[in-house]
């Protein structure tokens, strides 16, 4: 039997080229699925970037936003204490919400570190609220040896905010910035963040301005390290009365004083130096039946040769029909070397009238 004739096309090296050429579309389609997939990849990732980006600067302008009302409380003040301290409260709450919130992000691999550090962030501004919040009563309390430690506290509670700044931007912004940087995504806004409005709040003396703590600005100018100015400084103790009665000193016979529920303390003393003294603080104690009294007050300036006359409530009665032993004091400002006349001591008791 004779084998049949070739067929056309059936050429062994035409046969190769056909199978060379499919190859070679084979491979193309392979490459463009290849650089497809990627680019769908890199596309995704580079969104999900985006997109934790987006949600931090919402979440810090959120926070800020929550910050500014949690100072604005603590300045504008309220009725009550217990009223200041329900508002910086709700602050608190709604730091820890917005922590919760963050803590639900989807976070890409490339962000994590930079999410650590802003859980962080949040962490302590959160914190610090609720430490506030804590102190706040006994901060606004009439009793200056309650009120100047709650003062001096609320003022180191200040340096967690600050310390929140720091972290966002050094740990968190910087992060993002760095790795958008890095995947070379730009036209992105990085949020800065202002937990602290500024940094007299690190002030003790300004905090307890700030807050209305009358009683604890003595704190401020008892922690003061500031070179005084060149000159003389310091005030004298003229005189003090209760109602009518001027206190007398020096005698056995103690001072007859109304009693009430709204004692007064108007004192009057001078500056006698040479220079403008801020947040000139006044002090009143009661020495006897019982519990010792304090109350203070803080005159916010006072000028070389003027005399100033301040009414001190005590804030509470005082204990009635006993003796007992009242000291009044101009505490020493910056730069004061004699306090010999700062201070008298006077005996007395309260009666009904």
């Amino acid at each position: 039997m004779t084998a049949p004739p070739d067929e056309p096309g059936s050429d062994p090296q035409q046969l190769l080229m056909r199978r060379l050429v499919a190859a070679g579309v084979g491979l193309v389609v392979i490459i463009v699925l290849v650089l497809g997939i990627k680019g769908c990849l890199n596309s995704r990732q580079e969104q999900a970037l985006k997109d934790y980006n987006r949600d931090v600067a919402s979440l810090v302008q959120e926070s800020d936003a929550n910050t500014d009302e949690f100072f604005a409380a603590l300045t504008t003040g309220g009725t009550s204490s217990t009223d200041v301290q329900s508002q910086i409260s709700q602050s608190r709450l709604r730091a820890k919400s917005q922590t919760t919130q963050a803590e639900g992000f989807s976070v890409p691999d490339d962000m994590k570190s930079a999410h650590r550090n802003f859980l962080l962030t949040l962490g302590l501004v959160e914190e610090s609220m609720g430490k506030v919040a804590e102190k706040i009563p006994a901060a606004l309390s009439t009793d200056a040896a309650t009120a100047e430690p709650a003062v001096l506290g609320i003022t180191a509670e200040m340096q967690t905010f600050v310390a929140a700044d720091i972290v966002y931007t050094r740990r968190t912004a910087a992060l993002i910035k760095q790795v958008l940087d890095d995947h070379e995504i730009g036209g992105q806004t990085i949020q800065a963040s202002s937990f602290i409005p500024n940094l007299q709040w690190l002030d003790a003396s300004t905090v307890a301005r700030r807050i209305h703590a009358d009683a604890g600005r003595g704190a401020g100018s008892a922690a003061s390290t500031q070179p005084a100015a060149p000159g003389l400084h310091g005030h004298g103790l003229l005189g003090v009365s209760v109602g009518d009665v001027t206190l007398a000193t020096g005698t056995n016979a103690a001072n007859s004083l109304p009693a009430s529920s709204n004692v007064s303390f108007n004192v009057k003393f001078a500056n006698q130096g040479e220079n403008n003294e801020a947040d000139v603080s006044l002090k009143v104690t009661i020495r006897g039946g019982g519990k010792t009294i304090t109350a203070q007050k803080t005159v916010d300036q006072t000028a070389p040769g003027s005399e100033t006359t301040v009414a001190i409530p005590l804030g509470q009665s005082p204990p009635i029909g006993v003796g007992v032993k009242i000291t009044v004091e101009v505490r020493k400002v910056n730069g004061e070397m004699n306090t010999t006349n700062n201070k008298a001591e006077y005996p007395a008791i309260f009666r009904r009238g």
